[in-house]
């Protein structure tokens, strides 16, 4: 069964930076992505980033592109998310996303993923 468990939530100040992290595990073969969603309060779920480990390739939609970094430990499993300038319009409630590789992040962006994590808050501040 395919878990993932987030952590690096917090709240910062606009112009700050976070780092989440994704601990995933029971995969039973590399071909897969793994992606951040958020849902900020009255929207919804939108993808984020997202990286695939077989080819490490990574798709960033365009609000975070510049910002948002999304990377990979294959030896911990582990996926991060490092958000610098973060903005108020940031604030949203971060989810780790996984799903057998489609061939293309975009994909997973906008068409959402099969497992999803439980969520870490983050607040940007003004």
């Amino acid at each position: 069964e395919v878990q993932l468990v987030e952590s690096g939530g917090g709240l910062v100040q606009a112009g700050g930076s976070l780092r989440l992290s994704c601990a995933a595990s029971g995969f039973t073969s590399d071909d897969y992505a793994i992606a951040w969603f958020r849902q900020a309060p009255g929207k919804e779920r939108e993808g984020v980033s997202c990286i695939s480990r077989k080819d490490r390739s990574t798709y960033n939609v365009e609000s975070v592109k510049g910002r948002f970094t999304i990377s990979m430990n294959n030896a911990k499993n582990t996926v991060y998310l490092q958000m610098d300038s973060l903005k108020p319009e940031d604030t949203a409630i971060y989810y780790c996303a996984a799903d057998r590789y489609a061939g293309g992040c975009q994909t997973h962006i906008y068409y959402g993923m099969d497992y999803y994590g439980k969520g870490t808050q983050v607040t940007v501040s003004s």
